[in-house]
């Protein structure tokens, strides 16, 4: 357990960086409008994907905790990201992060071809990679803030085994997923095994294009390498496969443009690690017990 104090660091409002960047790069009018902030692993996800299938969007950087108007108008919970579809008439709205996922994969599917997913013609390999989305969602994702929200030390070793747990088990389904489609799919040489590899992301040897999992964990594995580590010693696990894979997903270009700098998440999360009150609806989640929201 580290030893630090509470210093009542602010939240960002604004991106650093790379994110700082690209934030720039889409301040013009678009048919879409992304509703983001700076530190939500969940906008990073979509932002991400926005970023890899090529759709035009417009980045509207907005304060979740003060809920202007204009979030609440697409996302009536307040919570980020939010999109706001301006070639409705009158305009419309979707929010939360895996349904406008699934919206922007649709619309890459019609009007440029890219995707996140296997082919539509290998529909095993597109539901094993669902089920390592589920685990993500279902067990990652709540596991990271049980972690970081932790305050005395046998939680804090508890929850980073489960923490640590969830990964290990990301890893199985990463690792069955390239042995059931790609090692036995019956593929004689390196062109066909390329062929089946193709929408199960960077784990693959070879693949150097994103995949569902890749937007949908990545962003937790970064913060857990910055804020988990500096808050709480995590070390992510060890292992030349799942390092590459890691590596690869850090320093993927498409990945790289909707990061912050380290700080950013330091100081946004400190209320987070020493759970704070009203520091979030997830937060609020975490503690009493229920799903995120």
């Amino acid at each position: 357990m580290v030893s630090k104090t509470y210093t009542g660091k602010a939240y960002h409002i604004e991106c650093t960086g790379q994110a700082l960047e690209t934030a720039q790069k889409h301040t013009q009018d678009q048919d879409i409008t992304l509703f983001g902030s700076c530190f939500c692993p969940f906008v990073q996800r979509v932002w991400t994907s926005f970023e890899y299938l090529q759709i035009p969007y417009k980045y509207y950087e907005v304060d979740p905790y003060k809920k202007p108007k204009d979030l609440l108008e697409v996302s009536p919970k307040g919570l980020v990201p939010g999109l706001k579809l301006n070639n409705f008439n009158p305009p419309t709205a979707l929010n939360e992060s895996t349904v406008i996922l699934e919206y922007i994969l649709d619309l890459a599917a019609s009007s440029n071809g890219r995707s996140l997913l296997p082919p539509s013609t290998n529909p095993y390999a597109r539901a094993l990679v669902r089920l390592q989305s589920d685990h993500v969602n279902r067990s990652l994702v709540p596991a990271f803030y049980r972690y970081l929200q932790a305050q005395d030390e046998e939680a804090q070793i508890n929850t980073g085994k489960e923490f640590h747990e969830s990964i290990e088990k990301l890893v199985e389904l990463l690792e069955r997923t390239e042995r059931e489609v790609v090692q036995t799919g019956g593929a004689s040489g390196q062109g066909e095994k390329q062929a089946l590899a193709i929408g199960l992301g960077l784990w693959v040897d070879g693949n150097e294009d994103l995949g569902l999992v890749d937007v949908m964990a990545g962003p937790w594995l970064y913060r857990a390498k910055s804020v988990l580590t500096y808050y709480r010693g995590f070390e992510l696990p060890h292992g030349k496969k799942f390092e590459t894979w890691l590596n690869k997903l850090f320093n993927h270009p498409d990945f790289k443009k909707t990061c912050s700098t380290e700080d950013l998440y330091v100081d946004s999360y400190e209320r987070y690690a020493f759970n704070r009150p009203n520091t979030s609806q997830v937060a609020n989640a975490v503690n009493s017990g229920r799903g995120l929201p």
